[in-house]
Formats: C-alpha cells, structure tokens, sequence
C-alpha cells in the first residue's frame, strides 16, 4: 500500500475490479497496524461459492498469514456493511475494528438487518466506523445493478 492510498481507497478499487468481472462491487483489506495482511474481492461467481464474500476471502488470507486462528488487533475496511455470515466470521476471529463504506439496508447484519454485534449472544464486538468512501461505494453497487436490469 503507498502512503497515498488508503485501506479504503485499495478496497474500492478491488470492488471495481469486481465488477469489472461480474461479480457484485465488495472489496475488503484487513490491516494489522500499517501492513495490508489481506486485499479481496468478491469472487462468488468465480468460485462457484456463495460464501466467497470479499470479507470472507480476507479473513482467510489473514489467517493463513497470521497462523493464529485470530485476528485481534487487526482492521477490517470493506465497501459494503456486511452481511450475517460475514459478521459472524468478524466477531468470531475477533477483529478490532471494522470500517464499512455503504450501508446495505436489505441484507446488512451491522448497522441494519440483526445488528449482530448488539445481541448479547455476541461474544466479541468490534468497533464499528460506518460511511467511509460511501458515496463512491454507493456508485459503484447502483451502477453494477442498474446493468443488470437493463440486460
């Protein structure tokens, strides 16, 4: 990562690179202080895996890098709030913080949705930064959408 370039800035370039490739426009990058552990995209179709969410990947790489089965005091940026399944793989590898860009009101666990960190059977809760490059997020998921629809 150079100094120019933000977590946020390297997550929504690879959510662009997803689109550009027929996947939903989610990128995400766990970070351990100032080092870039992990940098994914959504990669479902390419998969063949419903569970390949850009979140999932980068905490997998992580792990891998990390070889702790934990990723505490560590960050995770993301273009997207993300879902229950993501959450749940947040909470459980113990991520310190996580700064999402858009809301995602229809399936959303964060913010919206079940607030999963909120309920108390939640046994981690990280902290929550939401709105970060939402408005260039935003974009790039009503753009990716609305060429669906026309299709």
């Amino acid at each position: 990562m150079t100094a120019s370039r933000s977590p946020m800035d390297l997550a929504l370039a690879l959510a662009e690179e997803a689109a550009a490739h027929g996947e939903a426009p989610v990128g995400a990058v766990v970070m351990e202080g100032d080092v870039v552990l992990a940098a994914e995209r959504n990669r479902m179709k390419a998969l063949n895996d419903p569970t390949s969410h850009a979140e999932m990947l980068a905490i997998r790489v992580a792990l891998a890098k990390r070889g702790t089965g934990r990723l505490d005091g560590c960050d995770l940026y993301v273009t997207l709030e993300p879902c229950a399944m993501c959450a749940g793989a947040i909470a459980h590898v113990r991520l310190r913080r996580v700064y999402f860009a858009a809301e995602d009101i229809k399936a959303g666990a964060v913010e919206n949705g079940v607030r999963l960190f909120e309920q108390p059977t939640c046994h981690h809760h990280p902290e929550v930064i939401g709105g970060i490059g939402a408005s260039r997020s935003e974009a790039l998921l009503r753009d990716f959408f609305r060429g669906l629809r026309s299709d």
